[in-house]
């Protein structure tokens, strides 16, 4: 018996772990440093996106070219041609490109981290790593789709200055365009974490999140300036969407016109950061619990 005890506690004064894994017993335990320490990990997930995003497709990537094309002739067509609603003197292809493309990065950011939970029970159960890490690579990955779209509303703004129908200006403007993609992705992480928490309950949350997203544009001013709402009784409710200033401050930043207010700005900001740390705190303490409900 002595032994056997002798053995034991040697073997367990010899035993050096390297990892401990503990329960969040903390409210507002976020363990933002140990996400930090798996970034290797982000990495792989970032790829694992982007190459299984377009497997077994035709186009593969030259769908993030197609898509806004499609939807820039379609906003042409249908607000321009036969709403006739303003661009602000601003070429309307370059106005609607400039709108579709932060509002995209927005829209698939939210969608992709609100299937959070569901798409990934199953490496979830078998090993253990922060699961923020998850949605944190589809913020990550959807930043390759923004560039390209990026990309191409910079060629259309060098055509039309080329043609003389509008002039490229850069100042001090331009600097805000990483601001305003770094509130985006916030809101798009801290509203689609919440909604990932709320699936693992109530499934039918998915189909409403993808209608709601088509509905939420139409109160966004992608298609229209921010100006076309300023005598409308619909201008409170606008101004309220926390993206609406986000969308007209990447055009104020990228083309150098449309609507800037920092106080709307400010608002924006706050509530992406409340949004962010509050959904954080509620995936932290769902994602405890969550292989019992999914």
């Amino acid at each position: 018996m002595h032994n056997s005890f002798t053995e034991q506690q040697l073997q367990q004064e010899t035993e050096q772990w390297t990892e401990i894994i503990t329960p969040r017993n903390k409210l507002f335990d976020l363990r933002l440093k140990e996400v930090w320490h798996y970034r290797d990990l982000l990495g792989l997930f970032v790829k694992r996106d982007l190459a299984a995003q377009y497997k077994q497709t035709v186009l593969g990537p030259l769908w993030h070219i197609v898509q806004p094309v499609l939807t820039t002739i379609m906003f042409l067509v249908v607000f321009n041609k036969i709403a006739h609603i303003p661009t602000d003197g601003i070429p309307a292809v370059v106005f609607y490109m400039s709108g579709i493309a932060m509002w995209s990065y927005f829209s698939t950011c939210l969608t992709g981290t609100s299937n959070t939970f569901i798409s990934n029970a199953g490496i979830f159960g078998k090993v253990y790593f922060p699961r923020l890490i998850t949605p944190l690579s589809i913020i990550t990955s959807n930043l390759i789709k923004f560039s390209i779209q990026f990309g191409l509303l910079v060629a259309a703004m060098l055509y039309y200055a080329y043609t003389g129908d509008m002039k490229i200006d850069i100042g001090m403007h331009t600097l805000l365009i990483p601001a305003v993609l770094f509130a985006m992705a916030g809101l798009g992480l801290g509203l689609g974490i919440i909604i990932s928490s709320l699936t693992t309950k109530y499934r039918d949350l998915t189909v409403l999140v993808n209608f709601g997203v088509g509905l939420l544009m139409y109160a966004t001013p992608v298609a229209y300036p921010l100006s076309y709402v300023e005598k409308s009784s619909y201008k409170t409710l606008i101004l309220l969407n926390p993206l609406s200033s986000l969308i007209e401050t990447f055009r104020y930043a990228v083309l150098g016109k449309g609507t800037f207010d920092p106080m709307l700005f400010g608002y924006s900001c706050l509530f992406m950061v409340v949004i962010l740390f509050f959904g954080m705190i509620i995936f932290g303490k769902v994602e405890k619990t969550f292989m019992d409900t999914v």
